[in-house]
């Protein structure tokens, strides 16, 4: 076969990958692409929050992706992949699929480490995958139902949950879980005082040489003022994870903490397929991470392309779903270029400012790492964004709307069961303007590329009829 008709074969679709493909679609590339992935769904990570605590549905957070293509060009394989050979340009999976290809997208992402910890990986639980938040759902449910007729030992273990890593991920989790426990264990006629979430911190200092840490003070506030405050141990190593304990050492002692819930988000390694790749380390980085051009290109292999997590450049960028979906739309650019003839550019992120997830209905909103939006603005700001940011426009628009919706109208007060009046329903809205400015830019950027189209995704949405009810409850 011809290598000019052979397709473009992107491999992992998160969001290096999915954004990649989705670009190339909209830009009508002229061969065709081939996705490969294992799973069936795509997960917007940053909303796994919100899915473990029911504040958005599992259609939101991780559509399937035989719902978000409309491009006959594109053809997903859901399947493991067993091999990648350069020399050859070929790519094995698993079922006995063998694709060869014209030019190579690596977004395989990472996986999670254990460090060789004795029953790390199996006695906790990861948070990376839908499975893995309704796993750890029904895990913490479970365990506060059961506290509810345990004797004051037993209870003592089902209602500790400890978090590993003091990264944005632990944290965030731990400003969930001390939200959403009390409330869940409230229901069931427990005492919510009973509830303890401890986080584990090899280093002294949370945020530690992340992207976030000038954040510190603020999640430290954020996190001494939830319903149940969160405890931090800092300076500790993790020895072991047993079903009902876990065993740490501190200042040369060694603890133990009677947990039956541990949850790891203690770091990410790089995918064993990326280490199996048969580049030369000085290609690579200390961690093993393939060293790319400016173009996101391989050095020796410029057929392939390199982004998110398994790549890292001359000035390295952080591993978040910002720089990853930046680099597909790069990748996706330079591929098209070739495929006209032209030569490919370097590819330039941006960093807009990070969000996290402070506790149900708060967060921090640091745009542009200048402006820290804290509180229930933060949160809208932070939904806004990223309902914004899911793969394609009329999913995340209406995903958008129905969430509008809900904040104006369905979410309950938490300090009065009274209706809504007008005066609170001007207060909702003034709070959810925030998130309006933030998705507004993308909306008539959107709507002048694809008119015909937007016109029809409006019609199908709540918003007319969400624009109608408050016209009605001002009047």
């Amino acid at each position: 076969m011809d290598e000019t008709t052979l397709p473009t074969v992107i491999l992992g679709a998160g969001f290096t990958g999915l954004f990649a493909t989705l670009h190339l679609c909209h830009r009508r590339y002229p061969h065709h692409i081939v996705l490969i992935d294992r799973a069936e769904r795509f997960v917007f990570k940053p909303l796994l929050y919100e899915l473990l605590s029911g504040e958005m549905t599992d259609t939101q957070v991780q559509p399937r992706y035989a719902e978000l293509f409309e491009c006959d060009s594109v053809t997903f394989v859901q399947d493991d992949i067993a091999t990648i050979d350069l020399e050859t340009r070929t790519v094995k999976l698993t079922s006995g699929l063998c694709y060869r290809y014209g030019n190579l997208v690596l977004g395989l992402g990472s996986v999670p480490t254990y460090f060789d910890i004795l029953g790390a990986e199996a006695h906790t639980f990861a948070f990376r995958t839908g499975e893995d938040a309704l796993a750890l759902r029904r895990q913490l449910r479970d365990c506060l139902q059961r506290a509810t007729q345990a004797d004051v030992e037993q209870r003592q273990t089902l209602l500790t949950i400890a978090i590993v890593g003091a990264g944005p991920a632990g944290l965030e989790m731990a400003a969930t879980l001390a939200d959403l426990l009390p409330k869940w264990y409230d229901r069931l006629h427990g005492d919510p005082k009973d509830i303890r979430i401890v986080v584990l911190n090899r280093s002294h200092e949370i945020l530690k040489d992340d992207i976030n840490g000038h954040l510190r003070e603020i999640v430290q506030t954020a996190l001494q003022t939830r319903k149940v405050s969160v405890e931090i141990i800092q300076g500790v190593a993790v020895k072991a994870v047993l079903p009902d304990a876990l065993k740490y050492e501190q200042n040369h002692e060694i603890k133990v903490l009677q947990t039956a819930t541990v949850i790891w988000t203690a770091g990410n390694g790089l995918h064993p397929l990326v280490q199996q790749l048969a580049i030369s380390d000085e290609n690579r980085d200390r961690t093993g991470r393939l060293r790319v051009v400016p173009t996101l290109q391989l050095p020796d292999f410029p057929e392939v392309f390199v982004g998110g997590d398994c790549a890292v450049l001359e000035k390295p960028l952080p591993a978040t779903a910002q720089v990853a979906y930046q680099q597909g739309a790069a990748i996706a650019h330079n591929l098209y270029a070739i495929a006209q003839g032209q030569p490919p550019k370097p590819a330039t992120v941006a960093l807009r400012g990070t969000l996290m997830k402070l506790g149900l209905g708060e967060s921090v909103a640091n745009l542009f790492d200048r402006v820290p939006i804290t509180g229930r603005a933060g949160h809208l700001v932070r939904h806004g964004t990223y309902l914004e940011l899911l793969p394609v426009y009329v999913h995340n628009f209406k995903a958008t709307v129905g969430w509008l919706t809900d904040e104006i109208f369905q979410r309950p007060s938490r300090t009065s069961s009274k209706p809504l009046t007008s005066m609170r329903l001007l207060q909702r809205v003034g709070d959810v303007a925030a998130a309006i400015v933030v998705m507004s830019s993308g909306l008539l950027l959107w709507r002048a590329a694809q008119p015909t189209q937007f016109e029809q995704t409006l019609r199908s949405t709540q918003l007319p009829a969400l624009l109608d009810r408050l016209q009605q409850k001002q009047g």
